[in-house]
């Protein structure tokens, strides 16, 4: 049996990974921060998927803004290890997202919590997998990031700095990992349809990054296929980065059309 750990998996994106994953069949193992949110969403997934085995764990990844929770992490894995599952596919979904962060304003903790979270912590999380991968012959490293980490937009200067840094970080691993036939590669969304979408109907009628060159933005679905590629198919693919943002990072500038002109 094929066993997936997918973190950051009780909300949004990382719910359509899960999805595309029981629905192969395949055992999921998913993280989230909050316990009832956890168990919540482990309910609903084993009612969708009554013959998959799918398991939830509440693993929080940082003490402080300054300190990973490793103690967390490696009590994951040991339980793991214990119960005798081999993780063959890890896929690194949670993340920071450091919305409002105000470069002459924000104290130096709000940056470094979501460097540590989307860089330290999954640097932890995938070394912790890689050496029981090792011993298991193989397997596969998937990080979730994100087109900021070329293309910078207001306010969130620690989320593209933490998403430029962890593509360095996905290429030197596999690099280093490439000799014991674990691949790492990473997905790279745009904007994404998640609850923020509806929340905030006013703001993303209207954000230029809705406007792209295919008129429309990804689904949590579209992002779960991208990963599944290289969970699944990408049998010689390592050290890769796959965009799903509708064509966004091809444009200059996005082309606005005049409101008659726009699609629904």
């Amino acid at each position: 049996m094929h066993t997936v750990l997918i973190t950051g998996a009780c909300v949004n994106t990382g719910v359509d990974i899960v999805h595309k994953f029981a629905s192969e069949g395949w055992r999921v193992l998913f993280t989230g921060r909050k316990e009832e949110a956890v168990m919540q969403a482990q309910s609903c997934y084993r009612a969708a998927y009554p013959s998959v085995s799918i398991t939830g764990y509440t693993l929080p990844s940082l003490r402080d803004a300054y300190t990973v929770d490793e103690e967390a992490a490696e009590r994951l894995y040991t339980d793991l290890d214990r119960q005798g599952i081999t993780v063959d596919v890890l896929v690194l979904n949670a993340a920071h997202q450091g919305l409002g962060m105000r470069v002459l304003e924000s104290p130096l903790s709000d940056f470094m919590q979501v460097i540590n979270t989307n860089m330290t912590w999954n640097f932890c999380m995938a070394v912790k997998a890689a050496r029981r991968m090792c011993r298991a012959g193989g397997g596969s490293i998937i990080f979730v990031n994100s087109n900021t980490a070329y293309r910078a937009i207001p306010d969130r200067v620690a989320y593209a700095a933490s998403k430029s840094g962890q593509l360095g970080m996905m290429r030197a691993l596999a690099l280093d990992l490439g000799r014991y036939n674990i691949r790492v590669n990473a997905v790279l969304p745009g904007m994404i349809r998640t609850d923020r979408w509806t929340e905030h109907p006013d703001f993303y009628s209207s954000v230029p990054s809705r406007f792209t060159p295919l008129g429309d933005v990804a689904t949590g679905a579209d992002i779960a296929d991208a990963v599944w590629y290289f969970a699944a198919h990408a049998r010689n693919t390592t050290g890769a980065e796959l965009v799903v943002d509708g064509g966004n990072m091809i444009q200059l500038y996005p082309i606005i059309p005049q409101a008659e002109e726009q699609r629904p």
